[in-house]
């Protein structure tokens, strides 16, 4: 069975930092992209960023771009998120998630992940 655990949320002020961290278990081992999505309250889950396992490539949300930047060490089989420049409408729990098929693009789409973590909550305060 399949496990993602996140760590690394928690309260900051606008304009701070967090770095959230995502490792992974069990079928995983051949997810072929890790990546983050959020979701704040009363709103669908949205695409944050994902990296391919094999080469690093990287696709991020146009809302975070500039600002996160994602990271993996394939042999902790961790994925990592780093948020700087926080704003408040960054609040949201943010979930870890792996997909198992390789493609020559970056999924964005919540569909194309088969393995989700719990989520952790990010709160940036204003």
């Amino acid at each position: 069975q399949a496990q993602l655990v996140e760590s690394g949320g928690g309260l900051v002020q606008a304009g701070g930092s967090l770095r959230l961290s995502c490792a992974a278990s069990g079928r995983t081992f051949s997810s072929y992209f890790m990546g983050w999505f959020r979701q704040a309250p009363g709103k669908e889950r949205e695409f944050v960023a994902s990296i391919r396992k094999s080469d690093g490539n990287v696709g991020y949300a146009d809302s975070v771009k500039g600002r996160f930047t994602i990271s993996r060490d394939n042999a902790k089989n961790t994925v990592a998120l780093q948020m700087n420049s926080l704003k408040p409408e960054d609040t949201a729990v943010y979930y870890c998630a792996a997909r198992g098929s390789d493609s020559d693009y970056i999924p964005r789409f919540r569909y194309m992940y088969a393995y989700w973590g719990q989520g952790t909550q990010v709160t940036v305060s204003s």
